[in-house]
């Protein structure tokens, strides 16, 4: 990766969180919250580019735009909002229990 690589990434995202900051206060909350789950269990790919983030910011304005509340938009359990997003994708949760049954079944072998 590039200086030039790093410099327009940066750029990207502070365009993105300039969006999120513009929606209503109960989209922002949503959306901080949403942000937080997937970077603890969301798919690896996330951290390349705003791809899901920047789809959620689009559905996000569209319901502000029709006056939806944001819970008529995600429900009102986002968590599962969001697996629903992720359930194809690959996550760190996998990797991690990919790691301890690789160890598990290499203590096993011993």
């Amino acid at each position: 990766m590039s200086i030039q690589d790093i410099i327009e990434g940066k750029k990207e995202w502070r365009a993105h969180m300039a969006r999120v900051k513009s929606l209503p206060q109960d989209y922002q909350i949503v959306y901080k919250e949403i942000q937080e789950y997937l970077f603890k269990v969301g798919p690896v790919e996330l951290t390349e580019g705003t791809g899901l983030l920047s789809g959620i910011v689009d559905l996000f304005e569209e319901g502000a735009a029709l006056g939806k509340g944001v819970l008529e938009v995600t429900g009102s359990d986002v968590a599962a909002f969001c697996d629903g997003l992720i359930k194809d994708s690959r996550t760190y949760a996998d990797i991690g229990q990919e790691s301890v049954d690789r160890e598990v079944n290499k203590a096993m072998k011993k």
